[in-house]
């Protein structure tokens, strides 16, 4: 789950965990990580362009990572921050892996699961694929699937907890535990051990410490531990695991939500030789270096500041001996990958107009001076290096906090919404050579979600500067406050104070298109008489909104799902206050609509239910809506094999081990 800067993220969990600290640890110089054999078998499959092509056919640098941010740990337990993935998802594998296209439904395949087999919803069974390896060689059984998601788990770190709640981590239970637990794992100790965990967590915590430190598949206790058959997590044969879900949870869901870091399947070994596994706590040694994961990649070498990562193929890949195997896990084509973060926007557009890189980003207002800056247009037109893969299923915003005067009076809420000219805000923003890139929506969903999103058609909030006078001229009266419109005409309690400019606060650096965001809805808001004063604040700033009171009465931000839940990964976010920085919605019934809708699984009263969320959302008003842009990559033209998907991060996510060099205009 993460919210969305626009186009810088902010994970949901920074509110709630200090791992951002790990950023500042981050000098570590270069770092090796080299697999046992250090000569690439894997070799570009482009030698000779004609008239253009890369200046390095073994070498593809991408700078669009970097928009995100600048990863923050090496540890998918740990990671918290988007930018990770693109390390992630070449180095490491999942149970499961996307394979796009642009789908709600999630379009997931088994990846290091050769298969799998669903039962009444909440038994998932995955036969673990034959013959593969870390990339030093140690091999992939259900024992280290196990370790793996029970090890991610019990650290507490990062977001792998916040993506298990109610399926496979009971947190009423971890609350009274203090221990992030996969459900029954405790009674799985106690069964094989005698001991007493299911009422002494410290000596719980001092078994599972041990066990997990010292991890031995072949050891009798371990193996009576793991194959316990009333948990979460269950070794049912050497090659064969089992993850038990609190509840009949909707598979497309699951399956697309394990295809992701939190779900990385670790080397045991390795980790106990640096340091082990213990509760509540991440491992600096892993975190700052890194580890062996069995994808197309291994990192060769790390910049200082994680400014820099130099991807390798991996020589020892267990896809070179495979075959049917989708694209997502196919050997690398491009044996080495070199991804920058923390460029400027001017370092971004030069490097790629003089085709120094092969794939970058710039922000929307600025993509006309980059085709400007591009010096190879005698090769490709602007649709050739502009890749637009779509909106994704994402929400942006400016939140009005219902707990803070003037935002907590209703009809205050509804005089904002219905003076903001969304019109103008579109095609100011995302509008290019006479095509709109983004379209307006009514939240909490966007029109990315299919069948869920507004199932009862309800019109977009108008613009209807008259109505919005009449609601301010309420929330006046109801608040006591005053207000002058600009024609002289004063509303609200005319005997009252003139209401306080409000502040209206986003995170620095503004970027042209926030500000200009900013700039409508304030020149918007003054037509009804209420004055708004922007104001930013640095990302740590923005870490201190942890409840009402400290968060300002109006934010910019924004939320996307990491896998396709319309409730669990969206509306929950943004209709209830569980974190101050997206949401400080607060409507019982919602709450309780939320709670019902969870694992339900009727489709009719499910989206009946998201209608009703819908209602409710809309005459509550919590937010500005701003436009759905679409997601985008400028990629040379000889650059082929892009295969995306629209999870995971703000941006979605592509493969590295897809893309290959071609000709101009080929496939």
């Amino acid at each position: 789950m993460r919210s969305v800067r626009n186009r810088v993220a902010v994970s949901r969990v920074l509110t709630v965990v200090a791992v951002v600290v790990i950023i500042v640890l981050a000098s570590v110089g270069f770092l090796l990580l080299t697999p046992k054999s250090t000569t690439p078998s894997v070799t570009s499959t482009s030698s000779s362009l004609s008239g253009f092509g890369p200046t390095n056919s073994s070498v593809l640098v991408d700078d669009l990572a970097g928009y995100l941010g600048t990863p923050d740990a090496l540890d998918p337990a740990t990671a918290v921050v988007e930018p990770d993935n693109w390390i992630f998802n070449s180095v490491f594998q999942y149970l499961t892996s996307f394979v796009g296209p642009n789908s709600t439904e999630g379009v997931v395949t088994p990846a290091l699961a050769q298969s799998y087999t669903i039962q009444n919803g909440q038994t998932y069974t995955f036969n673990i694929r034959s013959g593969v390896t870390f990339s030093n060689g140690d091999p992939v059984t259900a024992a280290v699937v196990w370790f793996s998601f029970v090890r991610n788990l019990y650290m507490n770190q990062g977001i792998v907890a916040l993506n298990y709640f109610y399926l496979t981590d009971n947190m009423t239970a971890s609350t009274i535990t203090g221990l992030s637990l996969p459900w029954g794992l405790l009674n799985a100790v106690q069964s094989a051990t005698g001991l007493p965990t299911t009422t002494n967590y410290k000596l719980a915590e001092n078994v599972l410490n041990d066990m997990l430190s010292n991890f031995n598949p072949n050891n009798a206790t371990q193996q009576k531990i793991m194959s316990y058959a009333d948990q979460a997590y269950v070794v049912t044969g050497p090659m064969t695991f089992t993850i038990n879900l609190m509840e009949p949870y909707s598979a497309p869901a699951f399956l697309s939500n394990i295809a992701q870091w939190w779900a990385a399947i670790l080397d045991p070994l390795y980790i106990d030789a640096h340091g082990g596994v213990q509760a509540n706590a991440p491992n600096s040694y892993f975190n700052l270096n890194g580890g062996p994961g069995t994808g197309p990649y291994y990192v060769a070498s790390i910049g200082t500041g994680f400014s820099t990562f130099v991807l390798k193929a991996n020589p020892t890949y267990w896809g070179l001996q495979a075959t049917n195997i989708p694209p997502v896990l196919q050997p690398a084509h491009i044996p080495v990958i070199v991804i920058n973060y923390g460029l400027s926007t001017n370092q971004k557009q030069e490097a790629f107009a003089t085709n120094e890189a092969q794939i970058s980003y710039v922000d929307f207002p600025v993509l006309g001076q980059a085709w400007n800056a591009y010096r190879y247009k005698q090769y490709a037109t602007f649709d050739q290096i502009f890749d637009n893969f779509g909106a994704g299923p994402n929400t942006a915003y400016f939140s009005m906090n219902p707990g803070r005067y003037p935002t907590s009076n209703n009809d205050f809420r509804l005089a904002v919404v219905h003076a903001i000219n969304y019109t103008q805000i579109l095609y100011e923003t995302y509008n290019f050579n006479g095509t709109l890139y983004a379209q307006n929506y009514l939240g909490p969903l966007s029109q990315p979600w299919g069948k869920y999103y507004n199932p009862d058609n309800l019109p977009l909030y108008s613009f209807d500067i008259p109505l919005a006078i009449n609601y301010m001229n309420q929330a006046g009266q109801q608040e006591d406050f005053s207000l002058t419109l600009p024609n002289g005409t004063v509303i609200g309690d005319t005997s009252a104070p003139t209401l306080a400019p409000v502040q209206l606060v986003l995170v620095a650096p503004i970027t042209t298109l926030e500000q200009t965001f900013a700039t409508i809805v304030q020149s918007d808001l003054d037509q009804i008489g209420l004055s708004v004063a922007v104001q930013s604040v640095t990302a740590s700033e923005e870490l201190t909104y942890t409840n009402a009171q400290s968060t300002p009465v109006m934010l910019y931000g924004g939320w996307g799902p990491d896998f396709p839940d319309p409730v669990l990964q969206q509306m929950d976010e943004l209709l209830t206050p569980e974190i101050p920085i997206v949401s400080l919605m607060n409507d019982t019934q919602a709450t309780q609509l939320l709670n019902s809708l969870t694992f339900e699984t009727n489709q009719t009263k499910y989206i009946q239910g998201i209608a009703q969320l819908y209602n409710i959302t809309y005459n509550y008003a919590p937010f500005i809506w701003l436009p759905n842009y679409d997601n985008y990559a400028l990629v040379q033209p000889y650059v082929h094999g892009m295969d995306y998907s629209p999870y995971t991060t703000p941006f979605g996510v592509y493969w590295y081990n897809t893309l290959y060099y071609g000709p101009i205009g080929g496939s």
